[in-house]
């Protein structure tokens, strides 16, 4: 066997023992996620993805190792914002706590099976296209240029919401939550429930994502053993931040423009490799952290605190009305 076909076989592997633990012993049908269990959860899933780190490492060398680290914190990142996304459809449909973590747990599993084809469309399309990584770093950069440029205030218009209208074309659909169920009878006629609805919502709101952040790991290497892992690993652990964010969405209001730094920078790096100009991986890593770093650090300090005077003022503005 081959070094890649014996790392594939362990990371399968290992993926099967963390799904088997993770459901098995960590998460419970209907049951409430505190903020402690998240926090364990999460360290679970960041640990097991620095522990492959660490494997591949040893067993496909540094540059390999390197271009993985870079491309899950990448992914890991860019999974934060799709949370918060994931925060407001729970909201617009009132999802009750108890059904949280079975629904993300569904909606995450079918969000991974669509990631793994996209992927492999795009390792085909690479192989046999090399110049179509050139397209990805011009989507990157728009993308980051319109992510920087975003107004955050503005919520999702979930109501008219694509995906959500034609759901309600299609098929019948309820309000109730079905006590857990995905469909139940109503007057002997099948309703789908609100819950089926959120989960093929998630799954759908992933996609949009993954046409942002697939890109930007081929960016970082077309390799398709850094590929797939970075992207199992990041979308694995969006269930356990879920429940670690869902309470300081607003905490983090400055995270998406230092995404959108990395984005530009990634869509550059692909763009100039077409005039033999290679930006070494340990450089691309150290601009990921510093960027999510900053944006996180920026958030939490400077940008809550004008949230804060911006909820004063109108507060003063209300009692003087």
């Amino acid at each position: 066997m081959t070094a890649e076909q014996i790392t594939f076989l362990a990371f399968g592997s290992l993926l099967i023992l963390a799904l088997a633990f993770d459901l098995g012993l960590l998460s419970k049908k209907s049951t409430h996620i505190s903020i402690k269990k998240a926090i364990w959860q999460t360290a679970f899933w960041v640990s097991l993805a620095m522990l492959f780190f660490g494997f591949l490492w040893y067993q496909n060398g540094h540059k390999i190792a390197l271009n993985y680290l870079s491309a899950y914190l990448m992914e890991w990142s860019l999974s934060i914002d799709n949370i918060f996304v994931f925060i407001l459809i729970f909201g617009f449909f009132k999802v009750k706590d108890k059904f949280y973590a079975r629904v993300l747990l569904i909606g995450i599993l079918m969000a991974i099976i669509f990631r793994m084809g996209f992927i492999s469309i795009g390792i085909g399309l690479v192989a046999r296209f090399h110049w179509i990584l050139y397209i990805f770093g011009g989507i990157l950069i728009y993308t980051g240029i319109s992510m920087f440029r975003a107004n955050h205030d503005e919520e999702a218009d979930l109501e008219n919401n694509r995906v959500y209208k034609l759901l309600k074309r299609a098929l019948p659909i309820t309000a109730d939550d079905g006590g857990g169920k995905w469909k139940i009878n109503v007057n002997g006629k099948k309703y789908y429930t609100s819950l089926f609805v959120v989960v093929i919502m998630l799954a759908t709101t992933d996609i949009v994502f993954a046409l942002d952040s697939i890109p930007a790991v081929f960016a970082i290497s077309p390799e398709p053993l850094v590929v797939y892992t970075s992207n199992v690993f990041a979308v694995l652990g969006l269930r356990s931040l879920f429940f670690l964010l869902k309470g300081a969405a607003n905490k983090f209001a400055n995270l998406q423009q230092g995404i959108a730094i990395v984005l530009i920078f990634i869509g550059l790096k692909m763009l100039v490799e077409y005039f033999n100009i290679e930006i070494p991986v340990y450089i691309s890593l150290l601009v990921i952290v510093i960027c999510i770093l900053a944006s996180i650090v920026y958030s939490v300090t400077i940008g809550n605190r004008t949230i804060e005077n911006k909820e004063t003022d109108a507060g003063t503005d209300r009692e003087i009305h």
